[in-house]
């Protein structure tokens, strides 16, 4: 299971605390495969955009308009996070629903 996040990011402390056996991948310094991040949008579609982030408030209203996977390879940090992996599985965020279908 590998977990892309931020070391900054308290949800993300929050999931690696709660998780056992999980690789954390920090999306501001390793990235975010391109294969993993074309399936994490097919999967959660625009939900994948943070668009509460401090970095999306920076971009100005024409790159908001850029396609969010042109966005997201450029601005890894503009993922909403945790994305959390395991084989073909995947999870975004930390709420409630994904701690259950994570638990144990």
């Amino acid at each position: 299971m590998i977990l892309f996040g931020l070391k900054t990011c308290d949800t993300c402390r929050k999931a690696l605390k709660s998780l056992e056996d999980v690789e954390f991948r920090d999306v501001r310094n390793d990235g975010v495969p391109a294969d993993v991040m074309q399936a994490a949008f097919h999967e959660f579609g625009n939900k994948l955009l943070n668009r509460s982030s401090t970095t999306w408030r920076g971009l100005a209203e024409s790159e908001r308009q850029r396609p969010a996977l042109e966005l997201l390879a450029e601005h890894p940090t503009l993922m909403k996070r945790p994305l959390i992996v395991d084989g073909d599985a995947m999870w975004l965020g930390w709420s409630k629903d994904v701690q259950a279908a994570l638990a144990g």
